[in-house]
Formats: structure tokens, C-alpha cells, sequence
């Protein structure tokens, strides 16, 4: 078991974490006519803007209720109110989904008491849903805010009393799956014939297509009638441990059972995965999965020798650092510096001495105190690759400095395999080509092996 510590420093320094409004304002982007709304001044909301922009090189829709020092000491009731009402009259979204900032959540705003105020004097918001998130910055991170906004979703939105449909299974992916790995979950579920309800479906709207029309709101995702008949399903699939709150809420509330599924990324996960699949369906594995399997068996037998007693730092978030991490421990790397963002219940079960707590300067100071040769975290750790000398392998978010974020693919046998190949690709080009000095052979046969290319293949034989 890992000892998982938390840093003490005064500050953050190169920071590997992002805040819990930015998790929960990008699960709202994955629900369809959706208008996200931070609740707190420009620049919270400008920040998160600009991140979500330079990772998926999309437009994102986002927007603020633009507090300001007066606001924020007598209360933010009027700038969401008019919030609301011009978002409403210019965009016409079908949910308004609202979380809060460190902003107000220090000035203590009852943001749930504001929305019944506002509903009772506005009757023309009768036709938009409104979903409101506790948020606060100052604690917990991206995962986090994530994980509390699908929950919000569950509770205000699904319905209790829906009638159940035979083959309906309800997909809840994690913050840490891209669009291409929900579509390629999506597909390997369809396989089954079962019909999937993703929620929410980034696949849908950040997955970097062009729309027919210009739209206000986000540009696809789960339905509104989707989220409300979540109920319906025969069961739930949660991916990552964050997801295990929504994917409870979902069966207290409408009586769906589920099933977590820490990671999928690796070769006994998605076994398990698709034997979960074939007796929800009564039908067997596809043909092509299994030829799929042998793939990447094949493809973890070549990594191997590349992988092999490799000291790795990786900073990610939790779900992420568990996915990423327990694979290449599988494939005989050494798990030397972890360090990640929050709490997490997988934190103690990682295959390494010790997880901390902090940010990119204490992953550089570990990395170069333990002798690391590979670093895995997002874009803001290239500098640390450049000051260490060492490759960088970018997971999670953001990923500014490459294109093609949306289209990432690292779960199932296909996204492991694919994972394996890129990662031993970039081992491969840092080691040095064999020579007869780099040999274990005695001196002399040293000597005699330099002598001629015959003499080469008598050392060899």
C-alpha cells in the first residue's frame, strides 16, 4: 500500500491541479443546449475560458454572473438573476447549469434559496431547467468538480418514476476519458446490442466537428430527455472512482444497479469489462474484441523489453494517475514519483511507495532526486522536462502545445495498445544504440570483438 502525502508548502508552485468550478463547468459541456454559468467575478470564468479553448481548440460556451467587490458584500441575487434572463432571451438554452466559485462561496451566497426567489419571479424561465453545483476553489480539484456535477444532474434532473427499458444501460465516464475514448466505450457496448446513455457525453459536443449551424449553447451531448429518463435503464456502467457517487445517487433515487470500473485501461480491466457486458446482454464477446486482445497481448509482449525497470514520474489526477500508472507497473516500469491533486480512495492502492499531494515543483524535485528517465503529466510540465533533460509523455489536461486532444485514445484493448506503442516509441528514442563498448563482455573479448564484423559474430555466437 502507498503512503499518501499531502504537501505543506505555502503556496503552489507551477500548480498540477485545476479547480473544482472548471471540472464541473466541463461536465456541463457535455450535456446538449446547455449554457454553463460560473457564478463569480470575469476572471474566474475568463481563466477556465481560456484553458478549455487552448486544449480542445474549440469555442467553448461559458459564462459568468460577473460579480464585482459591491456584489459580492451585499450578494450576487441580482447578477444572477440577470444573468439568467439574458442567457435565456439570447441564447435559449435548455438548462442553465450553474456552479459556484470561491468567490461566493466565501461571501456564503444561498444560491438554491436565489433560484426559487428568481423562478417565482420570472415565469418565463419555466421552460428552462436550471441545475445548480456547489463548487468552492479552495478545496478538492478538477475531479472533484466533476464528480459533484454529475451528481447534481442525477438529483435534480432524473426522474423517479420511469418505466424501465429492456437493453438501456446508463455510461457514466469520468473526467479523465476523452471524447474518442467515450465514443470507442460507446461502440463496444452498441456491440452488444445494448442501447448506452452516455451522461455526460463529451463525445457529442468537444469531440472537434464542425455544426451545420452556429448554435449559442454547447453543439451536442446527452438530451435533456436523456438525463431525465436515466432512470429507465437496466443498469449503470461507471468509469473511475469519481464516477461511484453519481453512479449511488442514480440507484438511492430511480433503482438502477451498477457496476465501477476503477480504470480501462489495461488487459484484466477490460476483460472484466466485456464479461460484464456479455451477461447484462446474454450475448458473447464479439469476434473482434477478441482478436483485439490478442493485439494487445502482442503488443505488451514487444513494450516489455523497453518498459523493463524504468523509473516514471507521473503527475495526474487520481483517476487518471491509477489508469495510466497501474498499466506501465504491469508492464515493468517503476512507479518512482506520484503525485497527484485530491483525495482519493486509489490512492493507498497504487503500486508505488508514496503519492503526494502537491504540484509540478515537487514532481520535478522527486524526479531528479530518485533518478526518473520518463515524466508523464499535462503541457505545464514541459519546462520541468527541459530543465531535467528528461522526455515528457503530456496525459490529461490541458494539452495546449498539441491538436488533436479530443481524438486521444487509451482505454479498451485498441486505446492500451495504441498507449503502450506511443509510450515505448518515446523510450525507444532515448535509448542509445548497442555498441561493442556497451557490451557486459570481459576486456579482452572487448578488444577482440572491435577488431573486425567476423569477430563480431563470434562474440554473438
Amino acid at each position: 500500500m502507498a503512503r499518501v502525502i499531502e504537501s505543506r508548502k505555502a503556496c503552489a508552485v507551477n500548480p498540477l491541479k485545476m479547480s473544482q468550478p472548471l471540472g464541473a463547468a466541463y461536465a456541463f459541456m457535455g450535456l446538449a443546449q446547455c449554457m454553463p454559468l460560473m457564478h463569480g467575478s470575469q476572471g474566474c470564468t475568463s481563466f477556465g475560458l481560456v484553458l478549455l479553448v487552448r486544449h480542445f481548440k474549440e469555442a467553448i460556451p461559458l459564462q459568468t454572473s460577473a460579480m464585482n467587490e459591491v456584489t459580492t458584500i451585499l450578494g450576487g441575487l441580482e447578477n444572477l438573476e440577470s444573468a439568467l434572463l439574458n442567457i435565456r432571451k439570447r441564447a435559449a438554452p435548455k438548462l442553465i447549469a450553474i456552479c459556484s466559485t470561491g468567490l461566493t462561496e466565501t461571501k456564503g451566497d444561498d444560491v438554491d434559496g436565489y433560484l426559487r426567489l428568481i423562478r417565482q419571479r420570472h415565469p418565463e424561465l419555466a421552460d428552462t431547467e436550471l441545475v445548480y453545483v456547489s463548487t468552492p476553489d479552495y478545496i478538492g480539484a478538477f475531479e472533484d468538480g466533476w464528480s459533484k456535477a454529475v451528481s447534481a444532474l442525477v438529483r435534480s434532473l432524473a426522474r423517479e418514476q420511469v418505466a424501465k427499458v429492456d437493453g438501456r444501460v446508463n455510461l457514466l465516464p469520468g473526467s479523465h476519458l476523452t471524447p474518442a475514448d467515450i465514443d470507442e466505450l460507446r461502440e463496444i457496448i452498441e456491440s452488444f446490442g445494448l442501447e448506452v446513455v452516455v451522461a455526460p457525453d463529451m463525445s457529442g459536443s468537444l469531440d472537434g466537428h464542425i455544426p451545420e449551424e452556429w448554435l449559442g449553447t454547447t453543439i451536442g451531448g446527452t438530451a435533456l430527455e436523456d438525463l431525465q429518463n436515466l432512470g429507465s435503464a437496466m443498469a449503470s456502467i461507471a468509469v473511475g472512482e469519481q464516477m461511484r457517487s453519481a453512479a449511488m445517487e442514480l440507484e438511492m433515487r430511480c433503482g438502477v444497479p451498477f457496476e465501477v470500473f476503477d480504470r480501462l485501461t489495461g488487459l484484466l480491466p477490460n476483460d472484466r469489462f466485456l464479461q460484464h457486458l456479455s451477461q447484462l446482454s446474454g450475448r458473447p464477446v464479439p469476434a473482434k474484441y477478441r482478436r483485439s486482445r490478442s493485439q494487445l497481448l502482442d503488443a505488451m509482449l514487444d513494450g516489455h523489453f523497453h518498459f523493463g525497470q524504468v523509473k516514471l514520474a507521473i503527475g495526474a489526477e487520481p483517476d487518471l494517475l491509477w489508469a495510466v500508472g497501474s498499466l506501465l507497473q504491469e508492464m515493468g516500469a517503476q512507479l518512482a514519483v506520484c503525485v497527484t491533486t485530491t483525495q482519493s480512495m486509489l490512492l493507498q492502492q497504487l503500486p508505488c511507495e508514496e503519492v503526494l499531494i502537491g504540484d509540478l515543483e515537487d514532481m520535478e524535485r522527486l524526479a531528479a532526486e530518485r533518478g526518473c528517465e520518463l515524466l508523464l503529466t499535462h503541457s505545464h510540465g514541459r519546462q520541468m522536462a527541459e530543465r531535467l533533460g528528461l522526455p515528457l509523455y503530456r496525459i490529461g489536461m490541458p494539452l495546449f502545445d498539441r491538436i488533436g486532444n479530443a481524438h486521444r485514445l487509451s482505454v479498451g484493448y485498441r486505446g492500451t495498445r495504441n498507449l503502450i506503442f506511443d509510450i515505448a516509441n518515446l523510450l525507444a528514442d532515448q535509448t542509445h544504440q548497442a555498441t561493442p563498448e556497451s557490451w557486459p563482455l570481459p576486456e579482452a573479448s572487448r578488444r577482440a570483438a572491435s577488431v573486425s564484423p567476423e569477430s563480431h559474430a563470434e562474440v554473438s555466437s
